[in-house]
C-alpha cells in the first residue's frame, strides 16, 4: 500500500506535464523594439527563437525584470521577456589590454563576473565600479599597492593605486602643508620599494636686541697731565634689533638666518683727552726723586759674565761699562730713551744705556718689546728680579714725549 501511495503522485505529475499547454501571450522587449506573440513554448530560448530573435551566449534574459536562464521553464501565464544584449568592454590594466563581451549592469559586476577580477580596497577604476553599462566602453584598472609612509615618528601603512606621491599622501590624510617636503617629491610616482618619507617643515621668526659697542676717540691735551686721561664724553652702547628666521624639520631646529638688522639707537663715541702736560711728582716715601712718567715694564736681569752669550762682555751701546746702574731696552726705542734716568723700586736709579733682545722676550713671554727692560748687575751680585716692575722716568723730562709712551 505504501508503494501505491508513492506511485500515484508521480504518475499525476507526468500526466500533468504531458498535457498540452494552452497558448499564452509573451511581450518581448529588445532594446527599442517591442513585439507580442502567442505561444505554447515554455522556455525563453524557444520563445525567442519562435519570435525570430537570436540570443548570444553572453546576452541576458529577464522575465518580468528577473533574470532567468534560457532553458528555464516559464509559468504558463502572460508575461514579459526582456533581452539585454552584451556589449564590448575593453579592460586596460598594468599588464596590458583585453576585451570581454558582457551584459552586466555595472562596470564592477562585469569585471567580477566576466573578467574574473577581484577588486580590493584602494583599487582604482575609471569609470567607477557603480557606473551603468549602456554601451561599449573602456575601463582602466589600477590595482592598489602596499605603501608605507614615514612622517616624523609616525609610520602609516596603506594600500593605494594613486599615480603620484601627492595623491597617496592625500588619500592617507597626511598631505604636504606649507613648506613640507616628501621623498620622492609629491609630483613623482610612488617608489618601487613603496616607502615614502615626509618631512614636516615650519619656520618662525625671532626678534632680539643686540648691543653695538661704542668706539673711543683719543685726543691730546696740553692741559692734562701726561700719563693721565680725562673723559670728555661718555661712551654709550648702541642697540640693534635683529630679526631671524628659524627653520624646523620634524620639530628640530636646523637653521637660523638673520633676515634684517635695524639700528634702534646709534652708539655714542667716548671722547678721551690724553695728557701731554709734564707734571713732576715725587716718587714717594723717603726717595728724593721726582718723576715725569711711570709705567709697568717686564724686567729681565743680566751681568757682564751672565748675559747668555757664553763669555764676559762689558761693552754697551752707549759706551758705558756694563753692570749695576745700566739698563737696556729694545733697539727700536733706544734712540728715544738713551741717557734717560729711571728709578726702579728694589733696584735703584739707573741710566738707559744699552740694547738687548726685546724680540726674544716678546716671543717667549708675549710681552711687547716696548714694555721690556733689562736690569744690569755687577758680576757676582746678580739678583733675580724677573717680572713686572714699576719704572719711574726721572726729571728732567724730554722736550718731546716719545710716541710709544703716549
Amino acid at each position: 500500500m505504501k508503494i501505491m501511495r508513492a506511485v500515484v503522485p508521480t504518475f499525476a505529475f507526468f500526466l500533468f506535464a504531458c498535457q498540452p499547454q494552452s497558448p499564452h501571450r509573451i511581450t518581448i522587449l529588445d532594446g527599442d523594439n517591442i513585439q507580442t506573440i502567442t505561444t505554447n513554448e515554455q522556455t525563453p530560448s524557444l520563445i525567442l527563437t519562435q519570435s525570430g530573435l537570436r540570443v548570444a551566449a553572453s546576452d541576458r534574459i529577464y522575465q518580468n525584470g528577473i533574470q532567468v536562464a534560457p532553458d528555464a521553464p516559464l509559468p504558463n501565464v502572460d508575461l514579459t521577456l526582456q533581452i539585454r544584449h552584451a556589449v564590448t568592454l575593453t579592460l586596460v590594466t598594468p599588464q596590458g589590454q583585453q576585451t570581454i563581451e558582457t551584459s552586466a549592469l555595472t562596470v564592477g559586476e562585469a569585471l567580477s563576473n566576466d573578467a574574473g577580477l577581484t577588486l580590493t580596497q584602494g583599487d582604482l577604476l575609471d569609470p567607477p565600479a557603480e557606473t551603468p553599462i549602456t554601451q561599449a566602453l573602456t575601463v582602466t584598472f589600477s590595482p592598489a599597492r602596499d605603501l608605507t609612509i614615514f612622517a616624523g615618528d609616525k609610520v602609516l601603512n596603506i594600500r593605494s593605486a594613486a599615480g603620484t606621491v601627492g595623491e597617496v599622501l592625500a588619500e592617507a590624510g597626511t598631505p604636504l602643508v606649507g613648506l613640507d617636503t616628501s621623498s620622492p617629491p609629491e609630483s613623482e610616482a610612488p617608489p618601487p620599494d613603496g616607502q615614502i618619507r615626509v618631512v614636516r617643515i615650519y619656520e618662525t621668526f625671532e626678534v632680539a636686541l643686540e648691543s653695538i659697542p661704542f668706539t673711543e676717540e683719543v685726543t691730546y691735551s696740553p692741559d692734562v697731565a701726561f700719563g693721565q686721561k680725562e673723559t670728555i664724553q661718555s661712551g654709550v652702547e648702541g642697540i640693534a634689533m635683529i630679526r631671524s628666521r628659524i627653520r624646523y624639520e620634524d620639530g628640530k631646529e636646523v637653521s637660523r638666518t638673520t633676515e634684517s638688522k635695524t639700528v634702534a639707537r646709534e652708539p655714542q663715541t667716548r671722547i678721551v683727552q690724553s695728557g701731554e702736560k709734564i707734571v713732576l711728582a715725587p716718587v714717594g716715601g723717603n726717595i728724593p726723586y721726582e718723576y715725569w712718567y711711570a709705567t709697568e715694564m717686564f724686567a729681565s736681569v743680566y751681568s757682564p759674565c751672565e748675559s747668555g752669550t757664553g763669555s764676559c762682555s762689558y761693552g754697551t751701546t752707549s759706551g758705558a761699562r756694563a753692570g749695576q746702574g745700566v739698563v737696556a731696552v729694545d733697539y727700536s726705542i733706544y734712540n728715544s730713551l738713551a741717557g734717560m734716568q729711571v728709578y726702579i723700586p728694589g733696584y735703584g736709579v739707573a741710566t738707559i744705556g744699552d740694547t738687548g733682545g726685546g724680540p726674544i722676550i716678546e716671543t717667549a713671554f708675549g710681552v711687547p718689546r716696548t714694555k721690556w727692560i733689562d736690569l744690569g748687575f755687577n758680576d757676582g751680585e746678580l739678583r733675580d728680579m724677573t717680572g713686572w716692575v714699576t719704572v719711574y722716568f726721572l726729571a728732567p723730562a724730554p722736550a718731546e714725549i716719545p710716541y710709544f709712551l703716549k
